[in-house]
């Protein structure tokens, strides 16, 4: 629960970021095989983002026909990501998991020293988003705008397939900056993409023929049950903390782990 607990809090604080903390965690502190850790991961991801986005939906700051759109293309690649993560042996997967910690720490380093695109309605036509909105604030949905957002969500349908990560930290950027959307309407979008990517990875698990014992269903819903208040809490917490200084601090402790895992695997 306590594991499961610091997953919520890094969820509500990034708005998904914080699911690449999952499998370490389930590997090195409690000590399950790694694929077996995916699957948990996802189930995790799912079951907290499914909560998260009711909350943000009562809130309004879930955009429903974009996450969506997002969530079609995610789904359709997350079963593929399974399957290939259940055919690599259990150090390739961790090596490369510690890889796109270690992508996701300076992508998110770098994103808190540079601002956020200004909306499509301060560019010109050659210079803004991809993607632009009405003057009523709805999105246009172009075909460049459409394929772009497939395209980004079929990237993250196959990371959470094969690593048990949600995908936020692809997710919240490219709705800010592709789509022009507000920070706390990406996250709760966000979550919304996550809750259905994951079940489609957790389903594609179980199509394979993943085998799930009785004790591996307890400890998933032990994680679930500390993601859930620690998304919540994570969520106040981050209402109270600048986005620049909470992506540095995300990004070391991204930074920290990755380190680890690698170190692990060198030993192994």
């Amino acid at each position: 629960m306590i594991s499961g607990g610091l997953v919520g809090l890094s969820m509500g604080l990034t708005g998904g970021g914080g699911a690449i903390l999952a499998v370490p965690l389930l590997v090195y502190w409690l000590g399950v095989e790694p694929q077996l850790a995916v699957a948990i991961s996802l189930a995790t991801v799912a079951g907290t983002a499914i909560i998260g986005t009711i909350e943000r939906t009562r809130l309004g700051q879930v955009e429903f026909p974009t996450g969506l759109l997002f969530a079609a293309a995610g789904m359709l690649t997350a079963p593929l990501g399974s399957w290939l993560g259940k055919g690599l042996p259990p150090q390739v997967l961790l090596g490369s998991f510690a890889g796109l910690m270690l992508v996701i720490a300076a992508r998110m380093w770098w994103h808190a020293d540079h601002a956020i695109p200004p909306p499509a309605e301060a560019c010109g036509p050659d210079e803004g988003p991809s993607c632009s909105r009405d003057p009523e604030g709805r999105l246009r949905l172009t075909s460049r705008c459409a394929m772009l957002l497939a395209t980004i969500g079929l990237t993250v349908g196959l990371l959470s397939g094969l690593f048990g990560v949600g995908g936020g930290f692809l997710i919240v950027p490219a709705l800010v900056s592709f789509a022009s959307m507000g920070m706390a309407r990406a996250v709760g979008t966000s979550l919304l993409v996550m809750s259905l990517v994951g079940v489609a990875g957790v389903a594609g698990h179980l199509w394979q023929g993943q085998e799930v014992p009785p004790e591996v269903m307890q400890l998933t819903v032990l994680f679930i049950a500390g993601s859930v208040p620690g998304l919540f809490a994570g969520s106040q917490l981050g209402r109270r903390l600048s986005r620049p200084l909470l992506s540095r601090l995300f990004a070391g402790m991204i930074l920290a782990v990755a380190i680890f895992v690698i170190s692990q695997s060198a030993i192994s």
